[in-house]
């Protein structure tokens, strides 16, 4: 993939954020979706790219638009998979409160896990412990791995965790260790990639969220030199024979980083649309000026960048919001 496309989809997650975040606060989830998602589609097709949604708003006779198959970009440049979610939070918007964002992940044609829409049991760590944790081992022996491996006590390890009723034994099984527990509501990709980085003071992320959340958070975590580990959660018989058509041989099987993002030129892009663990949301300065706060990274360079942008809605009227 060209370096210019990590920019490029900057400028589309910045479109999603902006006019989804008008929605900030008011009750209306399908309507800041919705803003998000048409946002995101036309802001698609100004990118030099010829991209294919594996991951997206659900099937062709699901979703309008961004749906699993559809074709984006200008048809010219690197051949690419692309998994959106152009708004990760919509409860939360709906809401008015934190770590909505607008996200999406790229790589090279074939090399993002087609991950169906179902649950998915993950696991996720930074660098320092990375290739060192497994998702099969018990917790404790996890907590004690982490804590070696970033140089703590297991009473200053902090493991993020969905607020669930799935999740109530671990929760407990955690604190009985003597870790701390920081919990969070909808939109588990920022907490996942907030192991990756130091200043969140965050160790260890686990719990069981959505699949296709799973592979965006994965690219990002590639890019960081962070580890992740996943393995499906089919409910039905349907789920399970969607999986094998996948071409997972077991439904179940122990999923990797690099099962996830096979690939290593992966880009992540995230722009908040309200303030949260990786990003500062959406802005309103007033008159027609906006502010915006963005991640985007590339796991082949290593390299990360927050960025800043400030937009005038004067020239940008598409993405105003009535």
């Amino acid at each position: 993939m060209e370096r210019e496309l990590a920019l490029e989809l900057v400028r589309v997650t910045e479109a999603a954020a902006i006019a989804s975040a008008q929605w900030q606060g008011r009750g209306k989830k399908i309507e800041a979706d919705d803003a998000a998602t048409t946002a995101m589609r036309n802001m698609f097709d100004s990118v030099n790219m010829d991209g294919i949604v594996v991951i997206g708003e659900g099937e062709l006779d699901e979703a309008p638009m961004l749906y699993i198959g559809e074709r984006l970009g200008t048809g010219m440049g690197p051949k690419v998979d692309i998994a959106v979610d152009p708004l990760e939070g919509t409860n939360i918007v709906a809401k008015g409160t934190n770590n909505a964002i607008a996200v999406i992940a790229a790589g090279d044609k074939g090399t993002l896990l087609h991950a169906p829409d179902m649950y998915m049991e993950k696991i996720a760590v930074g660098k320092n412990a990375a290739g060192k944790i497994s998702l099969l081992d018990p917790i404790e022996k996890t907590i004690d791995i982490v804590a070696e491996a970033n140089n703590k006590r297991v009473r200053d390890v902090t493991v993020i965790i969905q607020e669930r009723e799935r999740h109530e034994e671990i929760v407990e099984r955690v604190r009985a260790k003597g870790a701390k527990v920081k919990f969070f509501g909808d939109g588990d990709v920022g907490a996942a990639i907030a192991t990756c980085l130091p200043q969140t003071g965050i160790d260890l992320f686990i719990g069981i969220g959505g699949a296709p959340e799973g592979v965006i958070s994965a690219a990002a975590i590639k890019a960081l030199d962070g580890d992740m580990q996943a393995r499906l959660l089919p409910q039905s018989q349907a789920e399970e024979e969607r999986v094998i058509d996948m071409g997972l041989k077991e439904p179940r099987q122990l999923l990797t980083l690099n099962d996830l993002v096979s690939g290593d030129d992966a880009i992540f892009s995230a722009t908040g649309v309200s303030d949260g663990e990786l990003v500062d949301g959406v802005r309103f300065l007033g008159g027609d000026l906006v502010e915006t706060t963005s991640i985007v990274m590339r796991s082949k360079t290593k390299t990360v960048r927050y960025i800043k942008a400030y937009h005038h809605l004067e020239h940008k009227p598409h993405l105003i919001v009535e």
